[in-house]
């Protein structure tokens, strides 16, 4: 055997070794931590839109966010909520129809996601519009526009109306906080129960049968992916039930509906006609409060228009930044 025929066969040796350490190595941290899994399919979807992982701590609290950059300084700034049991991911589809024109900020709420939850106590709609007016004060400089789904237009409801000098526009997606019409999911909620509780692979798929319309809009989820979501939701059960013990049913449940007829800038309101979550009758009441707003109803979704519909919620989006500003003290 020639020298070279033995150099090459020892190479293919160590590529091979490596190549099984790695394995290895991947299938300890996936075992110690199946959830990695997960996270890194959504930094992958994270750099495929060209925006950036940031990391921020606030009053002692630490932020994640992702940031899509603006093509000029001046650009507007878009700072999107995600909702109850959701992440910044949530808006990534319509993040994608407006990548490169704004200067996007979308974090996971304190609590959610990647963020801080040890040590943050509360996470009732008051409480969390105060953090994240903390979050705009450390990472923009002048009023953004923002924008919430479910639970986080719930939140931005309270935070434009209660700090108009950093919200120059407000857009709410089936947003949480009014007496909407009775339906299955908001009667669970005022008895008690968690309506969206994950435990086993039949109730994972009542949780996305409840939350979409169009079932294409639903993201891949090869194996092992549902039993790792299984898994975590399972985990954070506690915690989801003491969220909702402050959004569903405590004394702030309606604090959004009630702030919202203090919100005097541009607004949109947009909903899913098919949402099982926050009944399109919800619309109404927060349109009763906010006579400023554009509405849109979108025929083809459920709960999650921000995944189902996300080229007309980017259209609507469009259109409140069209919006002219409202005069200063009275509705447009």
């Amino acid at each position: 055997m020639t020298t070279a025929i033995i150099a090459a066969v020892a190479i293919v040796a160590i590529v091979a070794i490596v190549a099984i350490a790695a394995i290895a190595w991947a299938a300890l941290a996936l075992w110690r931590d199946p959830y990695a899994l997960v996270r890194a399919e959504f930094a992958r979807e994270r750099v495929a839109l060209g925006l950036a992982r940031r990391v921020v701590e606030v009053d002692g609290i630490r932020w994640v966010y992702a940031e899509g950059k603006a093509p000029a300084a001046d650009a507007p700034v878009l700072v999107m909520l995600h909702g109850f049991t959701g992440s910044k991911e949530n808006w990534y589809p319509v993040a994608r129809r407006l990548r490169g024109r704004y200067r996007l900020l979308i974090p996971d709420l304190p609590g959610w996601g990647e963020s801080q939850r040890e040590g943050v106590a509360g996470h009732g709609f008051g409480v969390q519009a105060a953090r994240v007016a903390a979050f705009i004060r450390a990472t923009c400089d002048r009023p953004v526009v923002l924008l919430g789904h479910s639970m986080g237009g719930g939140i931005a409801a309270v935070l434009a109306a209660r700090q108009p000098a950093l919200v120059a526009r407000v857009g709410l997606f089936d947003a949480a906080g009014v007496r909407f019409a009775d339906n299955q999911f908001g009667l669970e909620v005022l008895a008690g129960n968690n309506p969206f509780g994950v435990h086993d692979r039949a109730s994972l798929a009542q949780y996305f049968d409840i939350l979409f319309h169009d079932r294409g809009a639903l993201p891949a989820m090869p194996w092992p992916a549902p039993a790792i979501l299984v898994a975590r939701r399972r985990s954070d059960s506690a915690f989801e039930q003491a969220v909702l013990d402050e959004i569903g049913r405590g004394p702030e449940q309606f604090l959004p509906g009630e702030e919202a007829a203090r919100i005097r800038q541009p607004a949109l309101l947009a909903w899913g006609a098919h949402d099982r979550v926050i009944d399109p009758s919800a619309m109404d009441l927060y349109a009763a409060r906010m006579p400023q707003a554009r509405r849109v109803l979108l025929g083809g979704s459920g709960h999650m228009t921000v995944m189902e519909q996300p080229g007309d919620i980017a259209d609507a989006i469009e259109g409140l930044l069209a919006d002219a500003p409202a005069e200063q003290g009275a509705h447009a």
